[in-house]
């Protein structure tokens, strides 16, 4: 082992500890966010710490470059360098962030295409999270069955902010009997004991605190989600329910800023309250989405290897003008690549797909958003493909798609979380699930559109629907801002001859937008169209658009609950 070796081990292992040194500073200040009810800076704030994972590899390669010169590039001397990093790294429990951290470097400085595994650290046979064992960090609190909001007083004691509570007493009794009431059917004093991070979570306008409750013989999430507005620091909802709870830490929502001392055993305690949740999905909503990558890489290969006979085929729904997309029926993925012509009418660039895809990850998702992720130089075997979807890709594709011996390459596309697309849902619903799902379809834009999010092309082929029946919107070649747009009424006619016309007889710019006219280009069915006009009237009216504008430029955003009305206390 050469001195140099160990030398550029010991640089690596400090760029990376010095990212998370950054990192946690930024999730630092959530706290001072909402004290102080800085949702600007709160959103600044969560794009700066999205970008700094890229700036802390530019920084860490000068580093290496300065400290081995025209050396960098020998294999030789990277051999030594991984095995010296392993090294650094025993007994740690965030051993494999550090271990995604080296292999983005190792990359970045030979250009590797897919995996270089002689260089890089990847165990595709083995779960890393279930190795750790260390228990994280958190407080807990004994229930009395006759003053069971004592405990509640000592959990919101625990937790302090530089504000008081608008009444303390009234918040704590509120849990107390919310838990009661959602776990009664545990029998006479359901609720035993609860536990909680000592870690308090922020994302958008709300406060945090998670774990889990205990009866007898169960247990249960816990989550206490903590608002600041004019009223004054409060308890606004308890969520008990795995898929509430499910929903809070979905792929449409944006990171949480949570300063953990260490992620790994954080991990392991989300996973206890959502088993059903894939690892990468939790390290990913954590911000740790370079590692939410790296485990749904590692994840949907080593699933792919094991059924080796199951092919690739065209993902279900209307086949994309911008984008084709396939997947593997018995994963839950979805991967979708740019086309190299665009049918009319759609006239954006492949850059301006990539730019818009790129904006999403800066956006506060408000749960309708999906989260896609860019991957680069992937490897598949080339007879895995369905005949159909593989002259596809080769021939409509050819800039993201080439043929390597018995392999086809992607150099670029984005993964996301396979839902059922909307149109087909519609065909296959009840009459009652149909109009459920399109109401939730029209508060899904109404979401969006108060967070300055225009989804451009509302058709239901561009939008999904979860296993819990929640509309989300996944693609985003048109998505612009609703600050971007000119909302502007559709003028009268002045005589019959343009009351006939086929076309506009007035002149449109690129960026008018009609919303009286969005019925005509939502795609649903009679009755379903019927039920969105009547529940959601402002979505047509040009006036409501403009409002929004005015607020979003005096700063002013409305707050959008990521939890039911149900979930909320009196």
């Amino acid at each position: 082992m050469t001195a140099s070796a160990e030398a550029l081990a010991r640089l690596i292992r400090d760029g990376f500890e010095d990212y998370h040194a950054r990192f946690a500073a930024i999730s630092r200040r959530a706290r001072q966010r909402f004290e102080r009810r800085d949702w600007a800076g709160a959103r600044q704030d969560a794009v700066e710490r999205i970008g700094l994972y890229d700036r802390c590899i530019a920084e860490t390669v000068d580093e290496l470059r300065r400290a081995v010169g025209e050396r960098i590039g020998e294999r030789a001397l990277w051999l030594q360098v991984r095995t010296a990093y392993a090294a650094l790294l025993a007994g740690l429990i965030d051993a494999e962030l550090y271990k995604t951290f080296y292999n983005t470097l190792a990359r970045r400085l030979f250009a590797t295409r897919g995996v270089d595994g002689a260089i890089e650290f990847m165990a595709m046979d083995v779960e890393p999270s279930d190795a750790i064992t260390h228990p994280v960090a958190r407080h807990s609190y004994t229930l009395s069955p006759t003053r069971p909001a004592d405990a509640f007083m000592r959990v919101l004691g625990d937790y302090r902010f530089d504000v008081p509570y608008a009444h303390q007493l009234r918040c704590a009794a509120a849990i107390a009997v919310r838990l009661q009431d959602d776990l009664a059917h545990w029998g006479d004093y359901p609720v035993r004991s609860i536990e909680l991070l000592d870690t308090v979570f922020y994302r958008e306008r709300r406060a945090y605190l998670v774990g889990r409750v205990f009866g007898e013989h169960r247990f249960s999430p816990c989550v206490i989600a903590l608002v600041h507005d004019e009223r004054g620091l409060r308890v606004d909802a308890v969520l008990t329910r795995r898929r509430d709870v499910a929903h809070l830490f979905g792929v449409s929502r944006s990171y949480f800023q949570a300063d953990l001392a260490t992620v790994g055993d954080a991990v392991v305690f989300l996973r206890s309250l959502l088993p059903g949740k894939p690892v990468d999905e939790i390290y990913t909503v954590l911000g740790r989405a370079k590692q939410g990558k790296t485990e749904r890489y590692r994840t949907f290969f080593r699933h792919f290897h094991e059924q080796p006979s199951e092919q690739l085929v065209h993902a279900d729904g209307t086949p994309g003008m911008v984008m084709a997309v396939f997947t593997l029926p018995s994963y839950p993925l979805v991967f979708k690549l740019i086309r190299d012509r665009f049918a009319w009418p759609k006239t954006m660039t492949r850059h301006q797909v990539e730019e818009k895809y790129a904006l999403v990850f800066n956006l506060d998702r408000v749960g309708r958003l999906l989260d896609a992720q860019p991957y680069r130089h992937l490897r598949f075997p080339r007879a895995r493909f369905s005949s159909a979807l593989r002259e596809e890709l080769l021939t409509q594709c050819a800039s993201s798609v080439r043929e390597d011996g018995d392999e086809l390459v992607i150099a670029l596309c984005y993964v996301q979380r396979r839902f059922r697309p909307l149109n087909l849902y519609l065909r296959e619903q009840t009459a009652e699930a149909r109009r459920v799902a399109a109401l939730d379809y029209a508060q899904a834009i109404t979401d969006m559109a108060r967070n300055n999010i225009f989804p451009g092309d509302m058709l239901p082929k561009n939008f999904g629907v979860s296993r819990h029946g929640r509309a989300v919107f996944y693609d985003y070649d048109e998505l612009c801002l609703v600050t971007e747009c000119n909302f502007r009424a559709w003028p009268a006619p002045r005589n019959e001859e343009e009351a006939l016309a086929d076309e506009p007889w007035f002149q449109i710019g690129p960026r008018d937008v009609f919303p009286e006219r969005f019925w005509m280009f939502m795609g649903l069915p009679a009755l379903e169209l019927a039920a969105v006009r009547e529940h959601f009237a402002p979505l047509f009216d040009p006036v409501w658009w403009q409002r929004l504008q005015v607020g979003f430029a005096a700063g002013e955003y409305p707050d959008t609950p990521p939890y039911s009305a149900s979930n909320r206390l009196a």
